[in-house]
């Protein structure tokens, strides 16, 4: 498999004393499994694990470990991997990172047999300028992500642990301008928010302000 030394890092400080590595399930290689429970660990791409966490959750206990960098420094190197700069970047991680990724799964959040765990870290990155990466990078490409630390972890075992992203003064009702507007957070990651909550049964539709829903937490998710 071609992966970052990041997922490589994250198997071994993840694994435990009687873990089994790079295990076969059916069809699929799994990162670790650990009794009854699979756990596979995405740095990135939901959308491409989609397809295996979906049969595999029909079956199996299964977890899904996803770092999210805190800190992260940048590393640019020649064509013979020597170092040429170091840079802290000015973007800080925060755990509502998370739903970047979670809007390509978010009907798992709702699976009895799925669970989530989010790592928050400091890594390194790793660039090389070969032309071939992203525009945004103008084609610098990253060839590396190393771990550096784990700094803390938060667990999502059922869908109503993600109910501590609406605040406890947001109103009965609410739209995606008032729940940023409560957080803090951006009218974009508000709205990633509300979408993987309403897929996954933790929030449901009850009208609209003008062109703005409103959105209400469903019967079975508490207070």
């Amino acid at each position: 498999m071609n992966e970052y030394s990041l997922h490589s890092a994250l198997k071994n400080w993840y694994s435990l004393p009687g873990d089994q590595l790079e295990v076969r399930i059916k069809d699929y290689i799994v990162d670790i499994s650990r009794g009854d429970l699979l756990i596979e660990i995405q740095t990135k791409n939901f959308s491409s694990i989609k397809k295996k966490l979906s049969h595999l959750v029909k079956n199996h206990k299964v977890r899904l470990v996803h770092p999210i960098p805190e800190k992260k420094w940048i590393i640019k190197v020649n064509k013979y991997r020597e170092v040429i700069s170091r840079r802290k970047s000015p973007k800080k991680g925060k755990l509502t990172d998370l739903f970047h990724e979670l809007i390509r799964i978010p009907k798992l959040v709702g699976e009895n047999n799925f669970s989530l765990e989010v790592l928050m870290i400091d890594e390194e990155e790793i660039r090389f300028d070969d032309g071939k990466g992203s525009w945004r990078r103008k084609g610098v490409s990253i060839i590396d992500r190393k771990l550096i630390n784990v700094n803390s972890k938060t667990q999502f075992k059922n869908k109503n642990d993600y109910l501590r992203f609406l605040p406890a003064n947001l109103d009965e009702t609410f739209t995606n301008r008032k729940l940023s507007y409560s957080t803090g957070i951006s009218i974009r990651t508000a709205q990633r928010i509300t979408y993987c909550l309403r897929k996954s049964g933790v929030l449901k539709v009850v009208g609209r302000r003008g062109k703005k829903l409103r959105f209400k937490r469903s019967e079975e998710t508490p207070l």
